[in-house]
């Protein structure tokens, strides 16, 4: 078996020269031998009896894994290791495709009640009168040792992989939209976290066409059964990004349908700034037609090998909407939905983009004090949920003005 302890769960950054031919490189710094840190654990290796036995006692590091996986800022499952798969892509069989007219292959429908329609308390969705759709990319959740033998891809009749989409991504993230429009988010084949370690570039990108091509099917769909002409959001995190990325490009810009698009919020990579070209990048809080995108950090931290995306990457402000340097205090931070998601948190953040990336000052919520990270990644969406929330309703709206008439 291969584990191997990850980074932080980077902001992967993209070469999009190379996205018409359908390639991806990602950054050199995902070296399987290089940046060894540990990650994060899952809460259920942290109560495994055996998981500390060659460690007298718990540190602080272990207790603040434990304390922001219950209360704080992540959306995501974690793992304290990330499982790198020994076989080829070849070697592997690939997993049965969605058949997206089946409600069963969407992790959020409008048609059924699902964590998309949650809200914090305080907070109703308004998918039902709402002018817009939402189409949501989720990030990777295929982390640990695959438990079939189906192991570079996911295979969609894994129900455990399945709720933990529901009730991870699902429910922190893509509910951060149901203010502005209807939302719909595919399940898919989502490639295995391997795909950001291992040095084989050609498995990489199967696993990822793999997935794309259930995303691209789901986004078809979606315009051909749901759309009827309506304006729409494409969002997305992480992996999910990437996809976002190529549906855009191969969909959405320099056809009829850029015209409905009232903006896409796609975090968690780092985009470069001639990688989209034709959709441009938002400028202000309500621009439309244009993207968003950042990569969240702790303040004064650049992730080692980090070039490409300091010197090259879109980063827009997630509460200014700006993409310059003005420093935005927290008292401007119009909430997160962290852990318990029931209970909003106000004013707990601040903001400024520094190069490529979004530097933030440590949040402060119950237990932030046991929190080491400075890579913030996972909250890179819920540490700004409300401010997402009520920026993507102003949008529909500002495209609704513009394109009434």
């Amino acid at each position: 078996m291969l584990y191997v302890t990850s980074t932080e769960f980077p902001c992967h950054s993209i070469n999009f020269e190379t996205l018409v031919t359908h390639k991806f490189e990602f950054h050199q710094s995902f070296h399987p031998q290089k940046r060894l840190v540990l990650h994060p654990i899952s809460f259920n290796m942290l109560i495994h009896p055996t998981l500390f036995t060659n460690q007298k006692s718990l540190t602080f590091y272990h207790l603040g894994c434990i304390w922001a996986l219950l209360f704080g800022i992540l959306s995501q499952p974690l793992s304290a290791q990330h499982y790198l798969i020994p076989t080829r892509f070849s070697e592997s069989p690939t997993p049965p495709p969605p058949n997206y007219s089946l409600p069963q292959h969407w992790s959020a429908l409008p048609t059924k009640r699902d964590p998309a329609d949650l809200s914090p308390s305080g907070y109703i969705e308004h998918q039902e009168q709402s002018l817009a759709d939402v189409f949501f990319i989720h990030p990777t959740t295929f982390l640990d040792k695959p438990k079939t033998e189906f192991k570079w891809n996911q295979d969609l009749r894994d129900e455990k992989l399945n709720l933990n989409v529901d009730n991870s991504p699902t429910k922190f993230q893509a509910s951060a939209f149901n203010l502005a429009g209807k939302v719909y988010a595919p399940r898919y084949r989502q490639a295995h976290y391997s795909v950001f370690l291992t040095q084989h570039l050609s498995d990489k990108q199967a696993a990822l066409d793999t997935a794309y091509a259930d995303v691209s099917a789901a986004f078809a769909y979606y315009l051909k059964h749901y759309n009827n002409g309506r304006p729409f959001i494409i969002a997305s995190h992480s992996q999910g990004t990437i996809h976002a990325a190529r549906i855009l490009k191969e969909f959405v810009i320099n056809t009829p349908l850029q015209a409905q698009l009232v903006a896409a919020y796609i975090p968690g990579m780092a985009v470069p700034q001639d990688s989209l070209i034709g959709l441009p990048p938002c400028t202000n809080d309500t621009a439309t037609g244009c993207f968003v995108s950042w990569c969240t950090y702790e303040r004064g931290y650049i992730p080692p090998d980090y070039e490409l995306g300091l010197a090259r990457a879109i980063c827009v402000n997630p509460i200014s909407w700006q993409p310059n340097e003005t420093y935005i205090p927290k008292s401007h931070h119009q909430g997160a939905a962290l852990r318990p998601f029931e209970l909003p948190l106000y004013e707990i953040c601040d903001a400024q983009v520094h190069g490529g990336i979004l530097w933030v000052s440590k949040p402060k919520f119950r237990g932030s004090w046991l929190w080491k990270d400075k890579n913030y990644h996972m909250g890179d969406i819920n540490l700004f949920y409300f401010d997402i929330r009520n920026n993507a309703a102003k949008r529909v709206l500002a495209h609704w003005h513009k394109h009434k008439g």
